[in-house]
């Protein structure tokens, strides 16, 4: 009965990906003027918080040209860290599948860096917007990092070097 329900599940690891695929091209669906709107007010929101923390009693002007400084690098870490997630949710479900070592890292590759291309592709009919390669190359390293962080944590919690279930002693 258990291995017959895992049987069943197995297929629903998947989801977190398709959502996670769900949300890139959601944000990319956005016209320019919002995404845009949006990236502003998040890196608003870290310049506010840094002048808070560290009690600089910037003025509102000064504040808007911080975020302004900072915006690109913002609209680029969240690249990077959409496509890590996806890369994290496509990983696991082919771990579970028996997909190990340069296997994983291909195929999980291939499919997170295929979909970057696609969703830039995508971008090209959105208002204000358009593909960009230099994109797809900084999604690739989001999807590197979490490939290889897939691969360390399934590595060191389940690797035996010995090949053999390791006993507790009794006392």
């Amino acid at each position: 009965m258990k291995k017959i329900l895992i049987h069943l599940l197995k297929p629903l690891s998947f989801l977190p990906a398709i959502v996670m695929m769900y949300v890139i091209y959601s944000f990319s669906a956005q016209t320019g003027e919002v995404s845009g709107a949006l990236s502003y007010e998040v890196s608003y929101q870290i310049v506010e918080t840094k002048n808070e923390v560290l009690n600089e009693n910037k003025s509102y002007d000064e504040l808007a040209y911080s975020a302004s400084s900072i915006e690109f690098y913002v609209r680029k870490a969240a690249h990077m860290t959409e496509y890590c997630l996806l890369a994290i949710a496509i990983s696991f479900p082919l771990y579970v599948y028996g997909v190990r070592g340069i296997w994983l890292i291909l195929l999980a590759g291939v499919i997170c860096v295929g979909f970057a291309g696609f969703d830039e592709y995508h971008q090209s009919f959105v208002s204000d917007r358009g593909p960009s390669v230099r994109d797809v190359g900084i999604d690739s390293i989001g999807v590197t990092v979490g490939i290889l962080l897939v691969q360390a944590f399934c590595w060191s919690t389940l690797h035996n070097p010995s090949g053999k279930r390791r006993r507790r002693k009794r006392r």
